[in-house]
């Protein structure tokens, strides 16, 4: 066992001083990033950025529901986001009488504004190393399954010490496939509210076609206040609450940016890969992306066909449409960033480097000398197991009929009527009903006809045959005869039972339906189907857990050993929904010969892609007469322009959305909002020519807050820094 000599020299490599471009570092290890930091500008401390003695940055910023960034910007507990963090929020809260998403809304006082239910957000207390209490009884000698039991108690116990007696929570994440444990205590308060929101044509301005790419005119904020109870503690939403009054909130400078100025960006990035083999890249550029791709294309198509109907389907579709087109653009992108910038060659190359210096010591070949060959054949299995699941999960459940319909209708009634259990039976039609009439509010049947005709044509005419059911191999035939089947197939649904596409006569079928009469539903030809693809969805997925249970066990020795091999390499460790800070240069950049982008864009660029007759670039006629007027206040740059966003060489990725961005005082200068379209491959391979993160400059949202809303009473409230 040589756990305590990799521990050394984990750490020796995390503490080097020089640093690979990127990198998603661990605050509480920032002090061996300060020199670098400071020589690119950075005036502070590592201290006051990540602090437990006193108050830092990390206490002004939180995990803004369950996968955003936010920061307080003000001494009121008032949070600024991205719009999209908050969009599904404020859709909740908007009718077609109150339409917030389309219109925007401010709070003119703490009165009016709006509380959300299940809205919460999360701070880090403090963060430790457990490393040594996780892995104290794991030796490298015992089963795989044997060891992620004894880290899971473990784990379950270091968090119980650690919490009980307080009101903190705690979890504890591996970081390095598991070669080293850390643990976040954390404090979530419950009673946060809606206070300002532009409306979609500033705040979603370019929509799915401008999304993940630059140059960006994209108004992408929202503002929310925390309220605690009056000891100042979390509480559960009460009209007694009190604004929060944070421990630290950023000041806002307005002084402007240019073009190398150092940036900080501080937040709980969500997923990154950086140690894939070149056969992990290759699942993802060319067997998940381009089936998830296609099936959500078809989604989109279907959705934009009606929303650019009905202004009351596009409130009831906005945030589905939202969530689909998101990894949907992102994906296209790093397919391409892979391809053009030859990851899976260079992994080949790294590959074939870390074999011979394995082959090159007879005690490495012993260690070692299989690995790369095993990771590998483990990597057949996964490809094969990634293709079925990710068809079935990107078609078949594509449709919400599926997802929200049938497979609800059979898990709850279906099932146990075959077994006859009439009594489960009888308990889960309220279940039903009610999740059902749920589903039903926000649902367009002829959105879900067309996703559903397509997405199983698609299905049945790109999916390998010998992947497909056997009892489903019927359908696979041409594309046209698949398409007329699939829709005389959805149109059969409404005069059979149990009528799934019809509401009215689907509800009066579960309510009075007999046990026996539900049972018999079971050989309806749409649940059949369903049926078939589900069982082999849940078969595929049985045996990609244990593959990636595998792979993992594989890549902690691999990742061990590329830090023996590479003693002078900084390996941060891949993101997982932690507090971060990543940092770099405000900076433009070339994507192809013959271009090349500014670092910043501004309201006249706003104006030029204006376009009445598409939704996404209409602009709101009072953004429109202050464009006019050249009615920037104190916000425009020093050529008289009004900033909108910029782009600089921070490592980001999803959860990003929303982290403060911090120019070298410590001052906010923007929110992080994006990434460039190029550089969307990042998650797997950081290449600082082309990767750029994309944020709305701080100078725009005040001036959309000052001089579009008149909101004076927010302004009043914020630290602004001349």
């Amino acid at each position: 066992m040589r756990k305590s000599f990799f521990l050394t020299l984990l750490f020796a490599v995390m503490f080097s001083i020089v640093r690979a471009d990127g990198g998603m570092w661990l605050p509480l290890f920032l002090k061996y990033n300060e020199a670098e930091m400071q020589s690119l500008g950075f005036k502070l401390t590592a201290e006051d950025v990540y602090s437990v003695n006193h108050h830092s940055m990390k206490d002004a910023v939180m995990l803004f529901g369950g996968g955003c960034t936010g920061e307080l910007i003000s001494s009121q507990g008032l949070v600024l986001t991205n719009h999209h963090c908050g969009y599904s929020y404020v859709q909740s809260h908007s009718t077609m009488e109150q339409n917030h998403l389309q219109n925007g809304f401010w709070a003119k006082s703490k009165s009016e504004e709006i509380p959300m239910e299940g809205l919460t957000v999360t701070f880090l207390v403090y963060m430790e190393d457990v490393t040594a209490k996780v892995l104290k009884d794991v030796n490298d000698e015992m089963e795989e399954i044997e060891r992620q039991r004894i880290v899971a108690d473990a784990i379950q116990k270091v968090i119980k010490e650690a919490t009980n007696g307080t009101t903190y929570k705690a979890s504890i994440k591996p970081f390095y496939y598991g070669n080293q444990y850390f643990m976040f205590v954390t404090e979530t308060y419950s009673d946060v509210r809606l206070v300002g929101v532009p409306p979609e044509s500033i705040g979603k301005f370019g929509g799915d076609s401008d999304n993940w790419m630059w140059p960006r005119h994209t108004g992408d904020f929202s503002l929310w206040r925390i309220y605690t109870d009056k000891e100042g503690k979390p509480a559960k939403y009460s009209p007694d609450n009190i604004p929060m009054k944070p421990k630290k909130y950023f000041p806002i400078s307005i002084k402007g940016i240019e073009e190398n100025d150092f940036t900080l960006v501080f937040g709980y990035p969500g997923s990154t890969q950086q140690f894939l083999l070149s056969d992990g890249v290759d699942v993802v550029a060319n067997v998940q992306n381009p089936i998830a791709i296609d099936a959500r294309t078809i989604r989109l198509d279907a959705m934009k066909r009606q929303m650019n109907l009905d202004p009351r389907i596009r409130l009831m579709y906005s945030a589905k449409a939202n969530s689909i087109s998101n990894g949907w653009k992102k994906w296209q992108g790093e397919s391409k960033g892979i391809r053009e910038c030859n990851v899976i060659a260079k992994k080949e190359a790294e590959e074939a480097d870390f074999q011979k210096w394995v082959n090159s010591d007879k005690d490495r070949q012993k260690q070692y000398g299989s690995l790369l060959a095993d990771m590998k054949r483990a990597y057949k299995n996964y490809a094969e197991q990634t293709r079925v699941s990710t068809f079935i999960s990107e078609c078949v459940f594509g449709p919400e009929i599926i997802s929200n319909g049938v497979h609800p209708y059979y898990r709850l009634l279906v099932s146990p009527a075959l077994r006859a259990e009439n009594g489960i039976v009888e308990e889960n039609k309220s279940k039903l009903l009610g999740s059902n009439s749920a589903f039903r509010e926000s649902y367009c049947p002829a959105i879900d006809k067309e996703a559903f005709v397509e997405l199983f044509t698609y299905y049945f005419t790109k999916e390998n045959p010998d992947m497909i059911p056997a009892e489903l191999r019927k359908y696979v035939l041409d594309e046209a005869t698949v398409r007329q089947i699939m829709t005389a197939l959805w149109d059969k649904q409404a005069t059979t039972a149990p009528y799934i596409t019809d509401n009215e006569k689907f509800a009066d079928f579960i309510s009075k339906a007999t046990q026996k009469q539900i049972a018999k539903t079971s050989n309806n030809e749409l649940i059949k189907i369903y049926k078939a693809l589900f069982d082999q969805y849940q078969a595929s997925r049985n045996k990609l857990t244990p593959t990636k249970l595998q792979l993992d066990s594989y890549y902690r020795t691999y990742v061990k050993a590329l830090m023996e091999k590479e003693k002078d390499r900084v390996f941060y460790p891949d993101a997982n929904l932690t507090l971060r800070v990543t940092y770099g240069q405000v900076k433009g950049f070339e994507p192809a010969d013959g271009v090349e982008y500014n670092y910043y864009t501004t309201l006249d660029g706003i104006m030029q892609k204006e376009n009445p007759d598409i939704y996404d670039y209409k602009v709101d006629p009072k953004l429109k007469q202050l464009w006019e007027k050249k009615d920037y206040g104190r916000y425009a740059n020093k050529n008289g322009e009004l900033p909108v966003a910029f782009i600089a060489s921070n490592h980001t990725t999803g959860g990003n959305s929303g982290s403060p961005v911090i120019n070298g005082e410590g001052q906010l200068i923007g929110t992080n909002f994006d990434r460039v379209w190029e550089g969307t491959m990042s998650d797997i391979n950081y290449d600082v020519s082309r990767c750029r993160n994309i944020s709305l400059d701080a100078r725009y949202f005040l001036f959309i807050v000052d001089k579009f809303a008149g909101a004076k009473n927010l302004i009043e409230e914020m630290d602004i820094i001349e």
